[in-house]
């Protein structure tokens, strides 16, 4: 056999490989979950005294509490031996910040290096939550002055509407926004569904699930809150993601108070089943990059080889293909941003739309929002009404069909997933007579 037909033979196997991983990917990859990425996870801001050096070191180590907690996915990270020594290093763990003046306080803005944060969390042996997290569809009914109303997501022009619902909807939200957990709440629509309601208050399931098939979500929570004299108190079942189901409660002296308790809560219950230990955090992280546009085997071998020729990739590891789209795991070394700095510089990398920026937002940044508001029908960033706090530091962006070998693995991913349409260099052909 001649070196040709070697050749031939050889490229004949890897495309009938191609094709048999492209339609058994195709078939692993049906009905995938509801997972969203939460970009900004290690963006915080916090009020400081001023801009004096005391007054910055301060606020370093207050927003990197916050993150480490929204990342740790638990507050008992606080009281870890050497979190101390941790928060008194905060200044070094600074991607870059920035003091703005609101109302006459000043407000200091910080983006963290996300490696850092993680490799810091795993050196006081606390666990880290990564950026693919579990979209929780919160049914939630709230009794005012013996009135039973749906908390719903705001309407589209941004109208208030009542404000027991508005307030409970925004106690809500900040909280989740402060432990990083998606949230989302059913469209406006079922607000004056009174066999909704009263299910909701009995919690039971069964027509909420009805309700909510053509909404997405990866689990469900049944939440009933209520006032008795000077006490709030809310219970709640959860449906799906083999959470406990079993009822459970907090109470609180205030609305924000018993958000914050019962949020924490759902927050703690994912982090123990997804947060990767600190033994598996390692010294070198792994991202996955999604390209679309990759349909031959030499655009597979070329993107190969330019991930590999950028300075902060270590490796780039196996790859899952399903139709044009091709998965891959790169590792790398320094922050992600760095890795995308790169990335950037090589035309054939296109940003795909809608992949957000890890950078320290602008004062009052719009925050974009997982498509939930009505069945089949997808937001676009900047048009979310408040259905996340006004000024809110991070976004959710919803996992593309498909990326995620499994929802077990994209949940266990550290690291959010990175977004590229393979562009090819077109060909110049060479003039002639």
């Amino acid at each position: 056999m001649t070196g040709t037909e070697k050749n031939d033979v050889r490229t004949f196997r890897a495309m009938t490989l191609w094709l048999v991983m492209a339609g058994a990917l195709s078939m692993l990859f049906a009905g995938t979950a509801s997972a969203v990425t939460v970009s900004g996870l290690y963006n915080i801001e916090v009020a400081v005294d001023g801009t004096g050096t005391n007054d910055l070191q301060a606020g370093y180590a207050e927003g990197l509490r916050r993150v480490m907690v929204r990342v740790s996915g638990t507050r008992d990270v606080l009281q870890l031996e050497g979190i101390d020594d941790v928060l008194k290093d905060a200044e070094s763990l600074l991607l870059s910040y920035q003091v703005r003046r609101e109302s006459g306080e000043s407000r200091l803005q910080m983006s963290f290096g996300a490696v850092g944060v993680n490799r810091a969390l795993a050196s006081i042996n606390a666990p880290v939550w990564g950026a693919n997290r579990p979209l929780t569809l919160v049914w939630a009914a709230i009794e005012d002055r013996g009135e039973r109303k749906l908390l719903t997501a705001a309407a589209d022009d941004g109208e208030q509407g009542d404000s027991a619902v508005a307030d409970g909807r925004r106690a809500f939200l900040a909280a989740a926004e402060e432990r990083g957990l998606p949230l989302a709440f059913p469209p406006q629509s079922v607000q004056g569904d009174r066999a909704l309601l009263s299910d909701l208050w009995g919690q039971f399931v069964g027509r909420i699930k009805e309700a909510s098939s053509d909404l997405s979500h990866d689990a469900l929570a049944l939440l009933r809150i209520s006032r008795s004299g000077g006490q709030w108190r809310a219970g709640w079942v959860f449906d799906g993601m083999s959470m406990d189901a079993s009822e459970q409660s907090v109470t609180a002296a205030d609305p924000e108070e018993l958000a914050r308790r019962a949020v924490g809560r759902w927050a703690d219950a994912y982090a123990s089943r997804y947060a990767v230990a600190a033994g598996e955090v390692g010294e070198a992280p792994r991202v996955d990059i999604v390209l679309e546009g990759v349909n031959s085997l030499a655009d597979y071998g070329n993107v190969g080889k330019a991930l590999n020729s950028f300075t902060p990739v270590v490796s780039v590891g196996a790859s899952r293909v399903r139709n044009e789209r091709m998965t891959v795991q790169v590792t790398f070394t320094g922050e992600l941003d760095q890795l995308k700095e790169y990335i950037a510089l090589d035309p054939r990398f296109v940003v795909m739309d809608g992949q957000p920026e890890e950078t320290v937002p602008a004062p009052r940044r719009v925050t974009a929002v997982a498509p939930v508001a009505e069945p089949n029908g997808a937001e676009e960033p900047g048009e979310a009404g408040d259905q996340y706090p006004e000024g809110a530091m991070f976004v959710y962006q919803p996992l593309d069909d498909g990326d995620e070998q499994d929802a077990e693995q994209a949940f266990e991913s550290l690291y959010q997933v990175l977004y590229y349409r393979w562009q090819p260099a077109p060909v110049v052909r060479g003039g002639g007579s």
